[in-house]
């Protein structure tokens, strides 16, 4: 049996649209691929309207996907990535991209939230 959260399908068709069917950082366009990643956690949200903003999201290849949510990678305001110190220098090594990310100010706004609360800084 599968719980999905209720407009969670809704926040990966906008995503879809909003980054044109690609992960911003790979590429990639394969939809199995492809996650509809919160950058403030669905949790965390403090409306509806916020867990289902396109600019509360990115739509990241699976291989971003895990180590985003986890905290182990950030983006900075310039849309490259920072890496925890967690993050093994082979996992780091596997994690490539073409550009990037375009981020609009919405975007940078929550991506300090993800920076404060969510990005494992080590010890």
């Amino acid at each position: 049996m599968v719980i999905q959260r209720i407009g969670q399908d809704i926040f990966r068709d906008r995503l879809l649209a909003y980054w044109q069917g690609r992960c911003p950082l790979t590429g990639i366009t394969d939809t199995a691929l492809l996650r509809a990643s919160h950058i403030i956690p669905w949790k965390d949200c403090q409306t509806e309207a916020e867990r289902l903003d396109v600019h509360n999201g990115l739509l990241l290849s699976a291989l971003w996907d895990a180590p985003f949510d986890q905290g182990l990678v950030t983006f900075i305001n310039e849309g490259s990535p920072e890496f925890s110190p967690e993050l093994s220098e082979v996992a780091r090594a596997e994690l490539r991209w073409l550009d990037p990310l375009q981020l609009t100010e919405k975007h940078e706004q929550r991506l300090a939230w993800h920076r404060t609360y969510q990005f494992r800084r080590g010890s």
